[in-house]
């Protein structure tokens, strides 16, 4: 039996490994085929599909976007994206500028508080276009202004912390219209840890096309859950690790493995709005 991971990240958002290395993890855990969604950024897809082309590895290119809805923040998976497509990436760079400001307004945060981190070291180790908080809990670690990862967070860049700076988010019915004009599937990310079982039913008529039902800190019930939401209305079952590689104590690629007959209802979902597009052009 074949399975998927399609919930995956790399350095180019918040993960640690290079794609290279994912794809190489992905190979030892014997997975079929995985996907890559790194947050705002679809910069590490092309390095993906040539690493998973090279050890016959199915491919899937993604992206995970941060959204909300009603005051509701939502993480939306893209699948199956047209990794040059002009809207899509127009948009991505607004969002990526928004990240590196708020790197910039934590670390003036921190240094009203009398700790002396530079935005410059933030983007000197994030080295990629979409920074986040994990990256500064990493250079206040290897500059010993903190123990670990973890008191970072505790102490400054949890939500309700000194430091910490709300995120400014597209509307998730935007999101899922921008998925569907760069040719993928919109998926909401993680359900049980968002809480955003009440905006459901509002995606799903803006055209949410799945659920990622299956999570590493999904319980059972959860999933079960989910997988009844899923076929209520109809959608794709999707899962994955989430994994960032070791900036989260652990890999975990893996830790979920999806039947692969989950992906294949995806593709051929895309292969029919493909086809309706084509014939409608006609």
């Amino acid at each position: 039996m074949k399975f998927a991971d399609l919930h995956l990240h790399t350095m180019f958002s918040d993960g640690t490994f290079t794609p290279e290395e994912l794809v190489l993890r992905a190979q030892n855990v014997g997975l079929a085929c995985i996907a890559l969604t790194d947050h705002d950024s679809v910069e590490g897809c092309e390095r993906a599909a040539t690493a998973c082309a090279n050890v016959k590895m199915e491919f899937i290119s993604g992206a995970e976007l941060t959204a909300e809805h009603e005051d509701t923040e939502v993480h939306v998976l893209g699948y199956f994206l047209d990794t040059k497509n002009k809207t899509l990436l127009d948009r991505i760079g607004k969002f990526q500028a928004v990240r590196q400001n708020r790197i910039r307004e934590m670390c003036a945060a921190l240094n009203k508080l009398g700790i002396p981190l530079k935005a410059e070291s933030v983007f000197a180790l994030a080295n990629c276009k979409s920074p986040g908080r994990p990256h500064v809990a990493r250079a206040l670690v290897k500059e010993k202004l903190i123990s670990n990862l973890d008191d970072a967070f505790e102490k400054y860049l949890k939500k309700g912390r000194p430091c910490w700076v709300p995120k400014t988010k597209m509307s998730a019915l935007e999101s899922v219209e921008l998925i569907h004009q760069a040719g993928g599937l919109a998926v909401m990310a993680h359900p049980g840890l968002n809480r955003t079982d009440d905006i459901i039913p509002d995606l799903v008529k803006a055209g949410l096309d799945g659920i990622e039902c299956f999570h590493t800190k999904h319980s059972t019930i959860m999933s079960e859950r989910y997988l009844e939401i899923a076929e209520k209305y109809d959608l794709l079952v999707t899962g994955g690790s989430d994994c960032h590689g070791f900036s989260k104590k652990q890999p975990l690629i893996g830790g979920v493995k999806l039947p692969y007959e989950h992906v294949e209802k995806m593709k051929a979902k895309v292969a029919e709005r493909k086809a309706k597009i084509t014939n409608g052009h006609k």
